[in-house]
């Protein structure tokens, strides 16, 4: 039986480049292998959630459309979006308070969402 989330899987074009980026976002690197374009790293998110990123050495296109982003969780989505432009990120939905209409029950939320180092779309969420 499923016990949590443990990883997500990246294609990086610079592998060193993704890592510093997601470093600079709070992220620890937990494990690295391999050489040359078959090197991984696998990144802590901080509550046992990784990020494994895989320097594969060229750009990808999104190949699978169901993947649509992935969400950090903060308690500063503010400060985290300013720290990933700062490391380079390119700018998609700037902080702002959210409140699905209809939800059950009543949740509020701040988000922002960025592109990180090869287009990936990510979110940082504060829910309370």
């Amino acid at each position: 039986m499923v016990k949590g989330f443990h990883h997500i899987a990246l294609n990086a074009s610079d592998l060193d480049k993704s890592v510093e980026f997601y470093k600079a976002l709070g992220l620890t690197e937990r494990v690295r292998w391999g050489e040359g374009d078959s090197r991984a790293v696998m990144m802590n998110m901080g509550d046992g959630g990784c990020i494994e990123i895989f320097g594969r050495g060229e750009a990808r296109e999104r190949v699978d459309e169901r993947f649509l982003h992935l969400a950090f969780k903060t308690d500063d989505v503010d400060g985290t979006y300013q720290a990933a432009l700062d490391a380079g990120a390119k700018p998609m939905r700037e902080p702002c308070e959210v409140a699905p209409d209809g939800a059950t029950p009543v949740i509020k939320m701040r988000i922002a969402f960025v592109y990180g180092p090869d287009g990936e779309l990510l979110e940082f969420f504060d829910e309370h």
